[in-house]
């Protein structure tokens, strides 16, 4: 499969926020309602993979391979099509965490299927449908791919040892953006946010779920092992700065604008965005502070009573294949979850693309690596409180 030239395009957190968690849904996932939950045994439907070629999956926008000169043409899914002989349904229809698990969360409570095989939502909410079994466990033996080639540091998060549940789509790091000219310094610590040359030109992420573990981590805390007193801390701290005026606002994916205006000259940020921002501004640089940054993933899972679970299985496993996961990368310019499709990036006969194999933000470098932890998840019983503290600090 020829891989496809870098394309700048915007990525999909570019044009889309994540939100922090409605209370009435957070409610609902963060208790975990007994009602709710359905046992290991109630999960499964009947697979009708080997008679129906087909399955259907849903999916953010801008979050996979497709022909510049035929948009509705992607390349890796029309070869998956054609190698396996199976169609695939593929819907664009997640636009944010809360507001998808609102839309199914009805049917799987209910023990109904979604009338979907395959979805991809954030880790943070993965934790949920894990949590409530509303997914199924994934069957490895169809999955040689998956078990040779998924990163080592995504391997086994949390809320789902060994990815028993979950398999990354794709995967970035949360840490520091900033305007190095404009600053006239570097920035090597999440402490550099609050020095006085950058009173009012500092943001930070309105969500909860994807502010918090970098903060800590500024503190000298395990995220991997946090407890309720550091996020107290976090949050006393924050509330210290907005007090004098350090932080100019919370923000979604609208960082970028204002780091592009140079109105704010450091923000928390994603590392997908910043490839794209520093395509036309080279002066914009993405920072893992000294203390680390979190890294996160946003992964498949098979929803309850799937009617096509062995060919979602198989899908998966396409894509962890070292050549289509080059390709994938060269496109949507996450962190791989595939490191050895770095090898297959920097063969490519295209300068530009091969240039990609290089980019740390895409493949993380050793010295990065050491520093990239992933969180552990807020619990069901501190999401209530701990949002409304969050919340009222940042005016939602």
């Amino acid at each position: 499969m020829p891989l496809l030239p870098r394309t700048p395009s915007l990525s999909r957190r570019s044009l889309l926020r994540g939100l922090g968690g409605t209370a009435a849904l957070g409610a609902l996932a963060g208790c975990g309602v007994p009602a709710a939950y359905v046992a290991p045994g109630d999960r499964a439907a009947t697979d009708r993979s080997a008679t129906q070629h087909r399955l259907t999956w849903a999916n953010w926008p801008l979050y996979i391979d497709t022909d510049e000169e035929h948009p509705s043409r992607r390349p890796t899914l029309d070869a998956f099509e054609k190698r396996t002989g199976i169609s695939v349904d593929y819907i664009e229809e997640i636009n944010d965490n809360d507001e998808f698990f609102g839309k199914i969360s009805p049917s799987l409570m209910n023990h109904q299927s979604t009338d979907r095989d395959l979805i991809v939502i954030s880790d943070w909410m993965c934790s949920r449908f894990v949590r409530l079994g509303w997914v199924q466990e994934m069957d490895r033996s169809r999955q040689p791919n998956v078990t040779k080639y998924l990163d080592p540091l995504l391997r086994s998060p949390a809320f789902d040892p060994g990815r028993k549940y979950t398999v990354p789509w794709q995967s970035g790091i949360t840490g520091i953006a900033y305007n190095r000219r404009r600053l006239g310094r570097e920035i090597r610590h999440v402490s550099d946010l609050w020095a006085k040359d950058l009173k009012g030109r500092v943001t930070l992420l309105s969500g909860m779920d994807e502010s918090f573990a970098l903060l800590m981590q500024g503190n000298g805390v395990d995220i991997t092992d946090w407890h309720t007193d550091d996020f107290h801390t976090v949050c006393d701290q924050v509330e210290k700065q907005v007090a004098k005026g350090q932080i100019r606002r919370f923000t979604g994916n609208d960082y970028i604008k204002d780091l592009s205006s140079g109105d704010v000259l450091a923000c928390q940020a994603y590392s997908g965005d910043v490839i794209q921002l520093q395509a036309d501004d080279p002066d914009i640089e993405f920072v893992v502070p000294e203390e680390g940054a979190e890294l996160w993933a946003e992964s498949l899972m098979i929803p309850n009573l799937a009617g096509h679970k062995a060919n979602a299985e198989r899908l998966i496993d396409f894509y962890y294949q070292p050549e289509v996961a080059a390709e994938l990368a060269a496109w949507v310019n996450y962190v791989c979850p595939v490191p050895a499709a770095q090898d297959v990036l920097a063969s490519s006969d295209d300068e530009e693309t091969a240039a990609l194999a290089e980019d740390p933000l895409i493949f993380p470098d050793a010295r990065m690596r050491e520093r990239l932890a992933i969180a552990k998840d807020i619990s069901a019983g501190q999401r209530t409180e701990f949002a409304k503290r969050w919340n009222g600090i940042v005016g939602v």
